[in-house]
């Protein structure tokens, strides 16, 4: 695909949903034909597609061909050369056999979590809470979909957790949660600085997080670790049996 579009077919998705699933980012109007070409010739039934706020015609044009918006993702990003945080004790790398209790967290914590899956009436309750917990899962067991898992155990016992990705000098914290029995003890902010330093240790010049324009707390803990706005993205849903 041109540009900085990037659409493939999502084997995870497809096995999580039953129907053949996709999906698309950079999206813009330019774009849009090739998206939707691209999807009749693999017979794609699901798709989720991501355009930036900027591109408002493409998101026009997406609602006129039967796109439905699930939520808006809002970007933060710190820059790692300026000053760090102390990192709390009890902040670790979680271990492979951790895995387990860090997939129950993430049950917990995304119960019914106000995200795009979950924005989607024809998606199981139950499979939408599903995502979260494999993807926290797999973030344990493999370097495929997380370089390290940082988990916050103040106690020994694990209260959050928050996973990396190192890109070059940009690293990025995918999935973060705070177990909903210890919030408001500063949990979130302690893996946040752990992250910070993480990933400096590594080479890394800045920092990624995103979240849903509703999730205002997480947003608090970043502005005050020093995270500025970045950019902006709309996440849409195409069925295409309806």
């Amino acid at each position: 695909m041109s540009g900085g579009l990037l659409i493939s077919l999502s084997a995870i998705d497809e096995e999580r949903w039953g129907v053949r699933t996709a999906r698309a980012s950079g999206v813009t109007a330019v774009h849009l034909p090739d998206v939707l070409a691209f999807c009749r010739q693999e017979k794609v039934v699901f798709l989720v597609a991501r355009c930036a706020v900027s591109e408002l015609r493409a998101a026009q044009m997406m609602e006129a061909q039967g796109f439905r918006l699930m939520d808006t993702l809002l970007y933060y990003s710190r820059d790692l050369t300026q000053p760090l945080p102390p990192v709390p004790d009890g902040v670790r790398p979680a271990d492979a056999g951790e895995a387990e209790a860090i997939r129950a967290l993430a049950g917990r914590a995304f119960r019914a979590y106000n995200g795009h899956y979950h924005a989607d009436e024809r998606l199981d309750r139950a499979a939408c809470d599903a995502v979260y917990e494999s993807w926290a899962y797999r973030s344990c067991l493999s370097r495929q979909v997380a370089d390290e898992v940082l988990a916050a155990a103040p106690d020994g016992q694990i209260t959050g957790f928050i996973t990396l990705r190192l890109n070059g000098e940009e690293g990025e914290g995918p999935l973060y949660a705070v177990d909903p029995e210890a919030q408001g003890q500063g949990i979130g902010r302690a893996l946040m600085a752990g992250a910070l330093h993480w990933l400096k240790q590594r080479g890394a010049r800045h920092m990624l997080m995103s979240t849903q324009v509703t999730n205002v707390p997480s947003q608090k803990v970043w502005t005050r670790l020093g995270f500025e706005p970045s950019h902006a993205e709309y996440t849409f849903h195409r069925w295409f049996d309806e």
